[in-house]
């Protein structure tokens, strides 16, 4: 399955990226700790688009799941990263979210040109419930090709 959209670079967008997302996964029957991982990575890359890209405008997110991995990409257009900035402390309120998102996936990538935007690249290994789709569907050919 793959899917992209194009949201406005506003707070409100966010909920409606977890829904499509999340209704996604566990639509196909993936375990829902492995959704919960995703989607709270997946606020945090967003929720950094939406206050720190410097641009106004859209910003997309692209999803990509197959039976072994869930690949997201979220992309703004803005002028890219500033100057690294030290990592935040545990008590603070906010700046944790590559942390998190590092804690969460089995991969984080962060790229981003001087002018050509920042694009966050996440990928999970997925793991199934027994009634997942997948399964099913690799029963039927497993019992058709036997």
């Amino acid at each position: 399955m793959k899917f992209s959209l194009a949201l406005p670079r506003e707070a409100l967008s966010i909920p409606v990226v977890r829904r499509v997302v999340g209704d996604s996964l566990r639509g196909l029957g993936v375990a829902d700790d492995v959704v919960d991982d995703i989607l709270l990575a997946l606020s945090e890359a967003c929720t950094n688009v939406v206050q720190h890209a410097r641009t106004s405008g859209d910003y997309e997110v692209t999803a990509r799941i197959d039976d072994e991995s869930c690949r997201i990409a979220v992309m703004d257009w803005g002028r890219g990263l500033r100057h690294a900035r030290p990592e935040p402390d545990e008590l603070a309120e906010s700046g944790r979210g590559i942390r998190i998102m590092r804690a969460l996936m089995d991969e984080l990538d962060i790229s981003a040109g001087t002018d050509s935007g920042t694009v966050v690249h996440l990928r999970k290994r997925l793991t199934w419930r027994d009634e997942a789709l997948i399964r099913r569907l690799e029963h039927r050919l497993m019992h058709s090709a036997g």
